[in-house]
């Protein structure tokens, strides 16, 4: 299983979101681009997808920009992946008659395991551990 460059430019705008998020204030595309190294003009058609989702929202003006449509807490890595794939993984074989039931079936396991696994991780979490990771010292 292969995820794109665009699901990881997706998690990198959120989790850049995320940063600014207790601030209450809008981030630039171009400044959010630049933090998360995202190639700018990609970064808006994901950004627009991540609106349509429910998880970003836009601001116009001269203070304009983006920011979390929810608290970090309330999104998962799995609503980003689904936001701009429709699924997390997908294979035709659940949808192909030849292929036999019992791999059907593992096909759906893994489906479900790795839904699961996404959806198990919020931004908050990976904001929190970015936090204890900056707190570790070295010797």
């Amino acid at each position: 299983m292969k995820l794109s460059v665009k699901s990881d430019y997706a998690a990198r705008a959120v989790l850049g979101l995320a940063r600014h998020y207790p601030s209450g204030a809008t981030v630039r595309v171009e400044d959010l681009a630049t933090e998360q190294s995202v190639p700018r003009n990609y970064l808006v058609q994901i950004l627009i997808e991540l609106k349509a989702q429910g998880l970003a929202r836009s601001v116009r003006g001269k203070e304009g920009g983006y920011l979390l449509a929810r608290p970090p807490g309330e999104i998962t890595l799995g609503q980003v992946l689904r936001a701009v794939h429709g699924t997390v993984f997908d294979t035709p074989a659940l949808e192909d008659a030849g292929c036999p039931p019992e791999l059907r079936l593992a096909w759906r396991e893994l489906q479900k395991a790795l839904d699961a696994a996404a959806d198990g991780i919020t931004f908050q979490r990976l904001l929190e551990e970015s936090g204890e990771k900056d707190k570790m010292y070295y010797i």
